[in-house]
């Protein structure tokens, strides 16, 4: 009897209303549930490899415990390519000898004085800036056993004049929990800086895509439902139990819904065997952690399918409660009533219901998904609701002046709040996902994006360079000499006490020159600084000072002038152009023990937000995505109600001789909700979407984004009442003939 009840509703997806538009519309929505549910496994699968790759990397430091056995001098440093976050360079050498110093993982042997090993995506994104020979030699490439992901930037160098065991520099004697305590101080990579947490992650997958494919399943599921609740009210009426009605479900759906689900497996497939690069993002997955940590992926199909099939057996069992041969829509409109109801406590949780957290980030995390969670279940009800109080009243207002669309769009919306709950979902949940990656994205990038609009005015035709540790005068005087032709140096000296006594320029006559500044014998005072290039350094590396000393001076007096961390070396080109910022990096790393920091005035302070400007990438990925699926999920539910009510029309092209009906119909029945399903969803998506800011910052929804969004909307649901008209007048061509 079993097998025969999926029979029956086997054969009955295959005839039933809008057949083909729900099998594509499930097929499709199992597909992307899957494809989300596989992601939420790869990620916790990459943040385990991570944190166990960076626990064998990091180092154990010497005790008196192990003073006899071999160590490495170790000394964690940084830098950065233009534009991008800070990366980790490791100066290391052999304490004793090569032959017992232990190796951090990833690297097979020990490089030469003035050697350096890179890993392969810092190898690839470096090629411009001839990173393969900044630090010197490239002795092979770090193996992604030593590395956190396949792309991560990392270098170790062996300095060509040795290393001494002094402070800052630290003995290691291993590496990983296995060689003992692991010195958290020491451990290489700025991952643990720059990631966010494993949940926050998790989270934008749910919110930007597991939530708008759920909901492309339930709108695929409800399609046609019509017939299926008529269907149900017949098995009730023949004796059929619950279990029969779930039987026949299950084999309505079970079909496009597997072949959905299981068609995600090639992806997962590739995943676990090639390193593949997330395009407009560039992180790179890596295979191992799939095949090893990974193994959840696994199941995402059944899981995919075992969710779909079950949300399936729900969705048809509400219908089969009326009585009689004829569906009732007494219950459904009781159902939407009391989601209804449930909105605006929803929409006041989500909104206000973080502020309970305080500046927990994490509690008000989860305090607003579950809000906005129940935001996106009860808002489709509460437009539903209000449009069928409205149809009554338009239902009225045709019959006293007898239009004829306005009458059946008003009868229509009235009596079936469910279709227009369908209809109205994907527009409600689109604006609210869409929302939620622009309150996300400036969450992470206002930081990034108000010291770009700082620094924009900023020269950044003049490099600053700061040595990195203490170094002496001969180094300093190396480095000078090393500056590529056509760059010039001038340093400056800031005033012995803030606000009293000159500031002083110190360069050649070139240099000078170039920064229209005199070049005389003695020292020259100048009041105003006219090269904008010198009015931003004073502007970053100087406080008060009465006026400015100018100083002409050699490259010995300047190397001596440089030593004294409190100064500040700059290096500008004379013809006014911008400094070649790559080879006076790489001539630092053969200058200096550690290298220098070669940047434009204030990009330190730059550089802190290009992490959070980097995950907010992910949003827009997501984002992106999420607003795709959700767009599918209106076409599909509009086709889906349109089929119906074009046979449902067609009858009336005999008593209203045209076609005309059809169009002022699908204003009133389609068009409207649409448009104020857009308004609406606006305003709520635009109002729970503040809790996303952290506690303290603002977020605004910009007026214009608005505007746009409400426009586009609009011009949507024009659109999809032009095609219900159409497919309306088709219908009823059919029925005629």
């Amino acid at each position: 009897m079993s097998l025969q009840l999926l029979r029956i509703g086997r054969d009955a997806g295959r005839r039933s209303e809008a057949a083909g538009t729900r099998a594509a519309a499930l097929a499709l929505s199992a597909f992307a549930v899957a494809l989300c549910l596989g992601l939420l496994a790869m990620v916790h699968a990459s943040y385990v490899g991570k944190e166990l790759r960076r626990d064998a990397r990091t180092p154990v430091g010497l005790t008196e415990q192990s003073q006899a056995t071999g160590s490495t001098l170790w000394l964690a440093g940084s830098d950065a390519l233009k534009g991008q976050r800070l990366f980790s360079v490791v100066f290391i050498a052999p304490y004793t000898s090569t032959a017992n110093a232990p190796l951090p993982p990833g690297v097979d042997r020990w490089p030469g004085p003035g050697e350096a090993v890179l890993s392969p995506g810092l190898l690839k994104a470096g090629a411009a800036e001839g990173i393969a020979g900044r630090y010197g030699k490239l002795s092979g490439t770090v193996g992604q056993e030593g590395l956190d992901d396949p792309g991560e930037w990392l270098a170790y160098v062996r300095p060509a004049k040795g290393m001494k065991a002094e402070a800052p520099i630290e003995a290691v004697v291993g590496f990983g929990p296995k060689a003992g305590i692991l010195a958290e101080g020491l451990q290489p990579g700025m991952g643990p800086d720059n990631d966010k947490p494993e949940w926050m992650f998790q989270g934008l997958v749910i919110g930007l895509l597991l939530v708008p494919s759920l909901v492309l399943l339930f709108t695929a599921l409800r399609a046609g439902a019509h017939g299926r609740d008529r269907r149900a009210a017949l098995v009730d009426a023949l004796g059929g139990l619950r279990r029969d009605r779930a039987l026949i479900a299950v084999g309505e759906a079970m079909r496009p819904v597997t072949w959905g689900a299981f068609a995600s497996i090639p992806f997962f497939a590739v995943a676990a065997f090639v390193d593949v690069r997330v395009p407009f993002v560039g992180y790179v997955t890596s295979s191992a952690d799939v095949r090893q940590h990974g193994w959840p992926v696994l199941l995402t199909p059944v899981a995919a399918t075992v969710t779909a099939l079950a949300l399936a057996v729900i969705s048809d069992q509400p219908a089969g409660r009326a009585k009689g041969t004829r569906p009732a829509d007494a219950s459904g409109s009781r159902r939407q009533r009391y989601l209804a109801f449930l909105c605006v406590p929803a929409i006041l949780l989500a909104s206000r219901g973080p502020e309970l957290a305080g500046d927990s980030t994490q509690y008000r995390a989860w305090i607003s998904w579950i809000g906005l969670a129940l935001v996106v279940l009860t808002l489709p009800a509460g437009v539903a609701v209000v449009v069928a109080r409205l149809g009554g009243s338009l239902e009225r207002t045709g019959r006293q002046r007898g239009w004829a669309g306005a009458l059946i769009a008003g009868r229509r919306i009235s009596r079936y709040p469910a279709a227009t709950a369908r209809l109205v979902t994907g527009v409600t949940v689109a604006l609210i996902v869409f929302m939620q990656a622009l309150a996300w994205q400036a969450m992470f990038g206002t930081y990034h994006a108000k010291m770009e609009e700082i620094l924009s005015a900023a020269d950044r035709n003049v490099a600053e360079i700061g040595p990195r540790g203490t170094v002496s005068t001969r180094e300093a005087a190396a480095y000078l000499e090393s500056i590529p032709e056509g760059n010039v140096p001038v340093v400056l000296t800031p005033p012995r006490t803030a606000g009293d006594g000159p500031i002083t320029i110190s360069g050649g006559c070139v240099a000078l020159e170039s920064l229209r500044l005199p070049c005389s014998p003695t020292p020259a005072r100048v009041d105003v600084a006219l090269d904008r290039r010198l009015q931003q350094l004073l502007h970053w590396n100087t406080e008060g000072g009465t006026y400015l000393k100018v100083v002409r001076a050699d490259d010995a007096e300047l190397a001596e002038q440089t030593v004294p961390t409190a100064n500040t070396l700059a290096v500008v080109r004379a013809d006014g152009g911008a400094p070649a910022v790559a080879a006076l990096k790489e001539a630092s790393y053969r200058a200096y023990p550690r290298g220098a920091q070669v940047r434009f005035p204030g990009e330190e302070w730059l550089a802190d937000g290009i992490p959070d400007r980097d995950q907010g990438r992910w949003i827009r990925l997501f984002g992106v995505l999420g607003m795709g699926i959700l767009m599918l999920a209106i076409g599909l539910s509009g086709k889906a109600e349109f089929l119906r009510q074009g046979r449902a029309l067609a009858p009336l092209t005999v008593l209203t001789g045209g076609y005309r009906v059809f169009r002022s119909s699908a204003a009133w029945a389609i068009v409207a909700p649409l448009a104020l399903a857009a308004l609406a969803g606006c305003v709520v998506a635009a109002w729970t979407a503040r809790p996303v800011a952290r506690p303290g910052m603002a977020y605004f929804v910009p007026g214009g984004l608005m505007a746009a969004v409400v426009t586009v909307l609009l011009a949507v649901s024009v659109v999809m009442g032009l095609w219900a008209a159409r497919i309306a007048g088709q219908q009823a061509r059919s029925w005629r003939a």
